[in-house]
């Protein structure tokens, strides 16, 4: 499944670093490579958005690899959890930006 999710954040330059090293480092550990997409930065009243897709092929496997944290997140659907997942993972390694699901194909 294909997620389509949206980033903000008030501090892109210093978060965007932080952020892909997460999501390199989890793509190594899932063995996947060119796991997602980011899109071009939209700043509105002092937050920047960015629209990423984030690949089945990761999404699968992060499943695979955390299924017992995914199952333990928040959510009544699978894709609620899995961003909730995914949003706690980001924080518990001192990325504080919010994830918003868009889409799940």
């Amino acid at each position: 499944m294909t997620y389509y999710i949206q980033i903000s954040t008030t501090n892109w330059p210093k978060d965007r670093l932080l952020f892909e090293d997460i999501m390199n480092t989890l793509e190594k550990l899932c063995d996947v490579q060119n796991g997602y997409i980011l899109n071009e930065p939209v700043s509105k009243f002092g937050w920047t958005f960015i629209d990423m897709i984030l690949k089945g092929d990761l999404h699968m496997s992060m499943e695979q690899e955390f299924t017992e944290q995914v199952n333990k997140s928040k959510g009544s659907k699978p894709e609620e959890k899995f961003v909730n997942f995914l949003v706690k993972y980001l924080e518990n390694n001192s990325c504080k930006i919010k994830l918003k699901l868009l889409q799940a194909n």
